[in-house]
């Protein structure tokens, strides 16, 4: 454990891990998610400052808990932020569709072919060995 200054209060506390922010400001920043998406729910057509402005959370805030796909819009709403790689508007997430495709595919392992499936030949190096007492 580590000593740390929140970085909303300025208060000293205890850091383990994740956001250097301590544990009451952590709470009050659920609560105000929370809320937020309480108020999406009930007000799916608002825009992103205007939810800004009624629940005195910054924008940079809301778009941080969309980009951890905590928060979803629906798709009649105006609100939407870009994708990483290709700049698309997407309503969740840090990739649009297409973007984590490419992505999964470039990190998928290629299948070895069968010809690398021949099994090792039985030789004395390759038996299993009982330790003796």
């Amino acid at each position: 454990m580590d000593l740390a200054t929140c970085r909303k209060c300025g208060k000293l506390f205890n850091y383990i891990h994740g956001e250097r922010l301590c544990p009451n400001c952590i709470k009050e920043t659920e609560e105000k998610f929370k809320q937020v998406k309480k108020y999406v729910y009930d007000n799916p057509t608002a825009g992103i400052d205007k939810i800004s402005q009624d629940n005195d959370v910054s924008v940079r805030q809301i778009k941080k808990w969309v980009r951890e796909e905590r928060l979803v819009f629906s798709q009649d709403s105006p609100i939407g932020i870009e994708c990483e790689m290709c700049g698309q508007t997407i309503k969740t997430g840090r990739y649009c569709m297409d973007c984590a495709t490419k992505i999964r595919k470039g990190l998928a392992m290629p299948r070895p072919s069968r010809e690398l499936d021949i099994p090792a030949p039985n030789t004395r190096e390759n038996r299993m060995r009982f330790m003796k007492n």
